[in-house]
């Protein structure tokens, strides 16, 4: 689906405290950007922000960092990460919102960072073959993403050809898959929070699918 440009959005983020305006001048030092020796959660394709919106409420102890390509998507997951404080009376000093291509996520993180987990919810699929290395969970993006993955990566998604070939690209690239369910729903997995994506998945019916791995670190 095609974004309409909204001329407003980029300066209304300029305008936010917790806006990354550089993300690559805080390559290698994220943990001085919060300077409280919290863990770091990283959502990479925040959307609209309903994920964010609620994991900034359940991890109040971590430092929650949310990314997205578009000025006219981040803008309105910074709306909703600024209701969900207002709402709870909490200060933004634990999370932080950025435009970047996830593509070259590694231009922004680097092995001195430390990020405790990652979150890639309902992504693209990319089906096509000559399109699936855009995937965030294919092999290019996954060598990435290890240098500075300190703990774990969670997956979810309704298309399945997509999770069955995530779960052999991590196979294939060093990563551990802990758990796995292909019925996020029925699994009884507590820590669960529905993204909008998911709600409306699961309203049609699908079955939602979905993984933790980590790195194997030698």
């Amino acid at each position: 689906m095609r974004i309409r440009s909204k001329p407003w959005a980029r300066p209304e983020l300029e305008a936010c405290p917790f806006f990354i305006a550089d993300p690559k001048a805080n390559r290698n030092r994220w943990n001085a950007v919060f300077g409280n020796g919290k863990p770091i959660y990283l959502e990479l394709g925040c959307g609209k922000g309903g994920f964010a919106s609620q994991a900034i409420l359940k991890w109040q102890d971590v430092n929650f960092i949310a990314v997205d390509i578009k000025n006219e998507m981040l803008v309105l997951a910074k709306r909703k990460i600024e209701a969900a404080l207002q709402a709870h009376q909490l200060t933004d000093e634990q999370v932080r919102v950025m435009i970047f291509n996830i593509s070259y996520i590694a231009e922004a993180f680097g092995e001195e960072d430390c990020v405790d987990r990652i979150f890639i919810n309902f992504c693209n699929p990319w089906p096509r073959g000559k399109h699936k290395k855009r995937r965030l969970t294919h092999p290019r993006q996954l060598v990435q993403y290890k240098p500075f993955l300190k703990g774990d990566l969670w997956f979810k998604t309704d298309d399945a050809p997509l999770f069955d070939e995530t779960l052999d690209y991590l196979a294939d690239n060093g990563f551990r898959v802990t758990y796995r369910t292909d019925d996020l729903h029925t699994a009884g997995f507590a820590d669960n929070l529905e993204t909008e994506h998911e709600k409306m998945f699961t309203d049609e019916g699908k079955a939602i699918h979905f993984l933790i791995a980590e790195p194997v670190r030698n």
